[in-house]
């Protein structure tokens, strides 16, 4: 039989899912957000705006993927 997960697998797996969630707008928007701003011109500085916010969503992610990693390996 098999085990129902543990509030701490449970509070790690939304972690995780939160993260990729984060990763994925944040590709999305990056794409879409410099194509527009490609189009109509932008200042250049906004291109920078956008890319660094593009970069901490992404490390974001990635802290937070680090710290679901080693939660689950010190679970084992």
């Amino acid at each position: 039989m098999t085990q129902k997960p543990g509030k701490e697998e449970l509070a790690l797996a939304r972690q995780a899912r939160q993260a990729a969630l984060v990763m994925a707008v944040a590709i999305v928007a990056w794409v879409v957000l410099g194509w527009i701003g490609r189009d109509y011109g932008w200042d250049p500085r906004y291109a920078f705006l956008i890319d660094f916010a593009a970069l901490a969503a992404f490390a974001w992610a990635l802290i937070v993927t680090i710290r679901v990693w080693r939660r689950g390996k010190a679970d084992r």
